[in-house]
């Protein structure tokens, strides 16, 4: 059992944890949440003893071997497999000693506890965990060096993973990984064995794979059963249960109150009195909930453009004079909210950047607005970010003209409190560094927001916010992300990206995780869509050609939708001033024919509203279809 008794600490004036107290069993899976900056990860490196606490203490039993995620990546020109196999301290080490060992009762030794740990099946499990967060063979045998820092932090948790740890520490194992490596971890870790404890701020994760929740608030802890939704659930009816007895009390203690305070002095009522004061004294005050704040997200509405905002017809895309996706056609406009599928690798990034105008095409066209703005968040653009600077001045930098008050404004807007726009972004949480990001992304009002993972180091509550801010926006959406929640709630559209290829993906994200799950590849087939270049065989004159038409065709389309849509109002307002007409007592008092003359009337235009409403509904049906 994970003991936590009473464990302090404090950073400066701030405390972090304050007596805090729990206690985990062996086996249990168990997911810490609370908000950036409450302590979560302060407390995994408590239990480690990486950290000494002010007061308190942490106990596990003294055989338990206790394994945590690590922020830094592994490197070298070691293989990948040879760097997980030296995950496991102990397996290395007596690998090692096997070679070299002379005395008889000591090799007998090493080889029994090689077999109690499965020395020769350890190999073929590093393997397996690797091929789960995403590595080939060829790739497993490759050299730590020849990737990138994302990828080198999927061979520190493979090399976790396989250590097999009796208590499991992750923090935030999922940044780095996309939605198959993520479905592959959470069917390891609803396997795993030993002790779990999982910071996370994934919903879907928290609901899947933990059976109790332990919420870190103020400095104090609290376990909950069940995954993430209950969680919420039963916090949200504690709170109002709470509140409600507090008014109680409340009223309750002021009533005793008020006879202490008239009869004290009186003789006859003194000793009630006295009784009274000795029950207020005794009455366990009930805390008032003391909210750590709602963060709020607020992305400025652009200023309307003639559709469409951005074309592409037959672009070829890549690094170096190398493609990586090859005849790339699409439109967008301001209405568009789309998700980008696919592994890691597969160009998402890639498409975002041609997006983002920090890619030329290698071939074909693009075509958009002169002014046309776009808010481009990229997975590690907090490193670009002035470490000594505070958020005002970040901001101050990117819009010189504006006045100190419009500035303070925008990053209000993202949850910056006068104190921490004033703040070092070095003393910023990783939730705090991206909502300044998402500030300095927006001041100029785009028209298309380019999201690339932009909820790896957020809340839950930041997360719901970013979801309502994007839902309201009246911009166009493209978004990279392996949240599901996020996806769901945001996304009308999906393009799948794969082979090369950007197309269409008509089913939801259900059925692409069946599709994943289903070991059909890297998600690219099974849709009912063809893999074939775009055009079906036509050269790419002919692709070129019929993409104009199809355009020609939509924006057409889009004018007589967009007629139609005016219709529509202007009968609803004819109709709406008619039966303010017809609501008028005056109308009645002269005994004429005009109130039959309007009833008539009004008939006659609920019937041409109708008309309109099907036509309009007609044409959205069809323009939905086309630009499928």
């Amino acid at each position: 059992m994970l003991r936590i008794d009473n464990i302090t600490y404090q950073i400066g004036p701030r405390t972090l944890l304050d007596r805090a107290t729990t206690a985990i069993n062996p086996g249990h899976r168990v997911g810490l949440v609370g908000r950036n900056g409450s302590g979560k990860t302060t407390l995994l490196r408590l239990i480690t003893g990486a950290l000494d606490a002010d007061g308190g203490s942490t106990e596990t039993p003294t055989a338990w071997r206790i394994g945590i995620t690590t922020q830094e990546a592994p490197g070298g020109r070691q293989s990948l497999i040879d760097t997980v196999l030296g995950g496991d301290a102990e397996l290395a080490d007596l690998m090692t000693e096997a070679e070299t060992a002379t005395d008889a009762h000591r090799i007998a030794e090493i080889h029994n506890r090689l077999h109690d740990k499965g020395a020769h099946a350890a190999p073929a499990r590093a393997a397996r965990i690797l091929a789960g967060l995403g590595f080939s063979e060829e790739a497993q045998q490759q050299p730590c060096d020849d990737f990138s820092g994302g990828w080198r932090m999927r061979v520190a948790l493979a090399s976790l993973l396989f250590s097999q740890p009796d208590l499991l520490l992750l923090d935030e194992p999922t940044n780095h990984l996309d939605l198959e490596a993520r479905l592959w971890l959470e069917e390891y870790l609803r396997r795993y064995k030993g002790t779990v404890l999982l910071v996370s701020h994934d919903r879907g994760l928290l609901n899947r794979v933990v059976g109790e929740i332990l919420h870190l608030e103020q400095g104090k802890l609290k376990l909950y059963q069940g995954g993430y939704d209950r969680f919420e659930a039963t916090r949200r009816m504690q709170l109002e249960l709470n509140a409600k007895a507090k008014v109680k009390q409340d009223a309750q203690r002021a009533h005793i109150q008020k006879f202490v305070d008239r009869f004290r002095y009186k003789a006859t009522k003194a000793k009630q009195a006295q009784s009274r004061i000795k029950m207020l004294a005794r009455m366990e005050p009930i805390p008032e909930h003391l909210d750590e704040g709602s963060i709020t997200f607020a992305f400025p509405d652009p200023k309307p453009l003639a559709p469409p905002l951005y074309t592409a017809d037959n672009v070829d895309i890549g690094y170096d004079g190398t493609a990586v996706l090859n005849d790339v056609s699409f439109r967008l406009d301001a209405d568009d909210r789309i998700a980008l599928l696919g592994a890691n690798g597969n160009g998402k990034s890639t498409l975002i950047k041609l997006l983002a105008n920090r890619l030329q095409p290698m071939a074909g066209r693009v075509s958009k607005s002169g002014k046309l703005r776009v808010g481009y968040f990229a997975q590690h653009q907090s490193d670009e970010l002035d470490l000594e600077a505070t958020p005002f001045v970040e901001l101050a930098r990117k819009r010189p003209d504006d006045l100190d008050q419009s500035i303070r404004a925008q990053l209000g807007r993202f949850g910056f409190s006068q104190e921490r726009a004033e703040t070092k972004v070095e003393n910023l949480s990783g939730g705090e560094k991206a909502r300044l990001l998402f500030a300095l992304m927006t001041c100029d009002q785009p028209h298309i927001l380019l999201l690339d993972e932009p909820t790896n180091h957020l809340d839950v509550e930041s997360r719901e916010a970013l979801i309502q801010a994007l839902n309201v926006f009246e911009g166009a959406v493209i978004i990279v992300s392996h949240d599901p929640h996020i996806i769901e709630l945001t996304a009308d559209r999906f393009w799948l990206i794969d082979e090369g290829r950007v197309r269409p993906y008509e089913g939801d994200l259900d059925d692409y995780r069946a599709l994943l799950l289903g070991g059909q590849g890297n998600g690219g087939r099974g849709n009912g869509e063809s893999t074939k270049r775009n055009g079906g065989g036509l050269n790419k004159k002919q692709q070129r050609q019929a993409s104009a038409e199809k355009r020609q065709g939509l924006s057409a389309l889009k004018k007589k939708l967009s007629q139609a849509e005016k219709t529509v109002h202007r009968l609803e307002k004819e109709r709406t001033t008619l039966r303010e007409a017809m609501a008028n007592p005056k109308l009645y008092e002269g005994g004429g024919g005009e109130p039959a003359a309007l009833q008539l009337q009004l008939g006659t235009l609920e019937k041409d509203l109708k008309t309109a409403e099907d036509a309009w509904e007609a044409l959205l049906e069809e323009y939905e279809q086309g630009a499928a």
